[in-house]
């Protein structure tokens, strides 16, 4: 099947079969290999990406679900100069990985959040994260670095 999306910013075309795991082209077909697979079940959250602006579990997503959609991985949130996003920023800043196999898909629900609840508290916020998991126990600084953002974002920039 013909596929054609923008991912980060880029016209893409793939013929793949229809039931590929959007997760699997872009890892093992388009290479952008920072958003991992962790559970295969959509349950850990390490494989989310944002479709049309709104973040979602790409390893139950299929390919042929998203054809014409604009998909952002977390290669796509940096600037090309290398400059982060100021979510990315804002977990670097607070330390908010530890072995980082969640940061991607924490990040790209972060920036849900972000736009989404502004206004949000600690507790708000760790509701919101309830779909990501971090086995490392880094949550507090994950909140931080959200926390941090929401008040240097501004909305126009998620």
């Amino acid at each position: 099947m013909l596929t054609q999306i923008l991912i980060n910013g880029q016209n893409v075309c793939l013929e793949l079969p229809a039931h590929t795991l959007l997760i699997d082209a872009i890892r093992n077909h388009l290479g952008l290999t920072g958003s991992h697979i962790g559970c295969d079940t959509a349950q850990c959250g390490a494989c989310t990406v944002r479709v049309n602006s709104k973040s979602i579990k790409a390893c139950n997503v299929l390919l042929s679900q998203v054809d014409g959609q604009m998909i952002t991985t977390i290669e796509g949130l940096s600037q090309s100069d290398g400059t982060l996003h100021a979510i990315q920023q804002a977990f670097r800043d607070c330390h908010a990985l530890q072995c980082g196999f969640c940061t991607p898909g924490m990040i790209m629900s972060a920036i849900d959040i972000c736009q989404n609840y502004p206004n949000s508290n600690e507790n708000e916020i760790r509701e919101l994260l309830e779909g990501n998991l971090c086995r490392c126990t880094g949550y507090q600084n994950i909140i931080t670095a959200i926390q941090v953002a929401l008040k240097s974002i501004p909305l126009s920039n998620n």
